[in-house]
């Protein structure tokens, strides 16, 4: 049975590979972005995130089986904070409803391996407190005293520790909706190609991502797992980070955690 699905970042890479796959498969697709979309929104922004649930409204006919948050920004700016946590957030809280509305309703994030790197806990808590403010002004904190590099990788704790806490709460688990993050690896992407394309940022990159399988990813790689999880076959996984990086998460962190 065809299904209607809200993307975000569908425009490009992981976003776009997972658009494509789903319509392949004779669905729906509703897509996000800041150019090249069905609804052009700015997810940094209070009115872009209006904008967004306002348009999936209207353009869903008030209804969603599915929303993939995929749209996020790398790089050492404070902007990547309002996007990939914030914006995030908005487009899950504020699309809810229309999930709530449909049929078998599933959502997943897109967070990253990097969320288990060392992280700047005051971004990361002031955003997990819902103040983009103090977020904003530690990321830039951050900028000012050379460490604009954990930014990104903070963000993406934020969200993944936002997905557990929420995931079992009455408005996800309770209302029926399976509430999950995925954490890819490196992925060959328009985001990510500039600093591939370095030699010495690629030795970095693959220093702080090792991915023995395989190596670097692409975005259709990852698009079958955002497929299964936002599925009607997914019906017990919530709450959790699935890493989908060759084996990064494993070297990283090994198994002292278990």
């Amino acid at each position: 049975m065809s299904r209607t699905y809200l993307i975000t970042g569908a425009a490009s890479g992981i976003g776009k590979a997972t658009a494509t796959r789903l319509k392949e498969q004779g669905n729906t697709v509703i897509g996000a972005d800041l150019k090249d979309a069905d609804i052009v929104a700015d997810l940094a922004t209070l009115d872009g995130r209006a904008q967004l649930v306002r348009r999936a409204g209207e353009l869903s006919g008030g209804r969603l089986d599915a929303v993939i948050a995929g749209a996020g920004l790398a790089g050492f700016e404070p902007r990547a904070v309002s996007v990939n946590y914030f914006g995030a957030v908005a487009t899950l809280e504020g699309l809810r409803p229309l999930l709530a509305a449909g049929t078998d309703p599933r959502a997943v994030v897109i967070a990253s391996v990097a969320s288990v790197h060392p992280h700047d806990t005051a971004i990361a808590d002031a955003a997990l407190a819902g103040d983009e403010g103090a977020a904003l002004a530690a990321a830039q904190a951050a900028v000012d005293r050379g460490e604009g590099y954990a930014i990104y990788g903070s963000t993406k704790a934020a969200i993944a520790r936002w997905i557990r806490r929420t995931a079992v709460t009455a408005d996800w688990a309770g209302a029926g909706i399976p509430l999950n993050a995925i954490a890819p690896g490196t992925v060959i992407t328009p985001m990510t190609e500039p600093m591939l394309a370095s030699p010495d940022v690629r030795k970095i990159v693959d220093e702080t991502v090792p991915m023995p399988l395989h190596g670097h990813a692409q975005p259709a790689q990852i698009a079958p797992l955002l497929t299964w999880l936002t599925s009607p076959e997914n019906e017990l996984v919530t709450g959790q980070v699935v890493f989908i990086d060759g084996g990064a998460d494993a070297v990283l962190r090994g198994d002292g955690t278990w």
